[in-house]
């Protein structure tokens, strides 16, 4: 929710000088599911009518519409990276800025099948006639019903159904005519600079959420490593050697999810004639004694300075920061700012010769991709639409 203490944008709006918009979409079903007789991606809809807005509006606030950027993480990360290839949002925004973007965007197939056994959840199909009346909560709780049983569904699902997810943009041949990598490549946006990285230890925040923190078997990481490597379960211990079942696990699930969409987005850019600037988050939460690592979300707190809100309070467990927290959130903020005003965030555009990313520790520095391995086992990977198998 854009209100959120931890979204609270006062410290980027007061150091940049800039006017921040923030904005609500339709999530979940009412959002995302696949819906017979309404339109795909009505979230993504959503935000391009608040993009319509700010082009019509902003003036008036003191902002100026032929200079705006938009950003967002996590599921909002891969909200812009599909703006960037809906034909609809085309000249609304000029500069944009992605965290973590998910890999995961469900081909039509797929999205219709997942909206039929949400619909069944209620005892309804998957059409506007059945679903209209239904109440917003029921809504949300078919989704909540179903995402704990979607690991059953793997044989249907394939990599969408241990995300227990069951929402994401769909690639409809319509509002989202081709997956962002896709349509980056042949051009889309060329003109619009693109900000784009991840954290080092995405799925360690995930990990930790459901208890397994260093918990991880054997048998379950050689069952996540067939699923998502490229290549296989061989690949990613030759690459990695002597690396213990937990971090396998991590690694290739942050690498799949996360990692290794934001580093291909950058370059389907750079292939289609747009810039991109990457980054990467090495810096620990001093959570949980350091052991939650730079997992997924830690940039949010420190890109808005929301240290004691929302994640922050897991995150920082409620501690005054460090001046070396304080010190990276004002980088951030800094980065970020610049980039919106200027196009420039303060290190050198990405190129595939040198690959020169921004590397955020306490120390920050400019160097070569840090996680050269994964890049390399995932070089020749394009990412598509997840299908529908079965």
């Amino acid at each position: 929710h854009s209100g959120s203490p931890g979204y609270d944008a006062r410290r980027i709006a007061e150091d940049g000088d800039l006017v921040v918009v923030t904005l609500n979409y339709r999530v979940g079903m009412e959002g995302f599911a696949r819906i017979e007789g309404a339109p795909a991606n009505r979230g993504l809809l959503d935000q391009v009518a608040a993009l319509e807005w700010v082009r019509d509006n902003i003036t008036a606030f003191g902002g100026d519409p032929g200079q705006v950027t938009v950003f967002g993480e996590s599921a909002g990360a891969g909200s812009v990276a599909s703006l960037l290839a809906v034909p609809r949002a085309a000249g609304l925004f000029h500069r944009a800025v992605a965290q973590s973007v998910p890999g995961t965007f469900f081909s039509d197939e797929l999205a219709r099948d997942i909206g039929t056994v949400l619909a069944a959840e209620l005892g309804l199909r998957p059409t506007v006639a059945d679903l209209a009346a239904v109440a917003p909560d029921q809504l949300v709780k078919a989704g909540q019903t179903l995402a704990p049983r979607m690991p059953q569904y793997v044989d249907r699902w394939g990599q969408a159904a241990p995300t227990v997810t069951p929402y994401s943009p769909v690639v409809d041949g319509d509002v989202l005519p081709r997956t962002p990598w896709q349509a980056l490549a042949s051009g889309a946006s060329r003109d619009v600079a693109l900000v784009v990285g991840h954290n080092r230890d995405e799925n360690r925040l995930f990990t930790a959420m459901a208890g397994k923190l260093g918990e991880i078997s054997e048998e379950r990481a050689a069952k996540a490593l067939r699923l998502y490597a490229p290549g296989g379960e061989a690949a990613y211990r030759a690459a990695y050697p002597g690396w213990s079942a937990n971090d396998l696990y991590e690694r290739v699930q942050t690498d799949w999810l996360f990692a290794m969409p934001s580093l291909h987005l950058a370059e389907a850019h750079l292939a289609g004639g747009g810039r991109s600037h990457v980054y990467e988050l090495t810096w620990p939460a001093p959570g949980n004694g350091g052991a939650l690592g730079a997992c997924h979300a830690l940039d949010v707190p420190l890109l808005f300075g929301t240290f004691r809100a929302d994640l922050g309070l897991l995150l920082f467990e409620g501690a005054e920061p460090s001046a070396e927290a304080r010190a990276l959130s004002s980088r951030f903020r800094s980065s970020w700012t610049a980039f919106a005003r200027t196009g420039d965030p303060g290190w050198p555009a990405y190129d595939t010769e040198r690959r020169l990313v921004q590397v955020l520790d306490a120390e920050p520095v400019v160097a070569p991709y840090p996680e050269e391995a994964s890049r390399r086992l995932w070089e020749s990977h394009e990412f598509t639409a997840l299908p529908l198998l079965g």
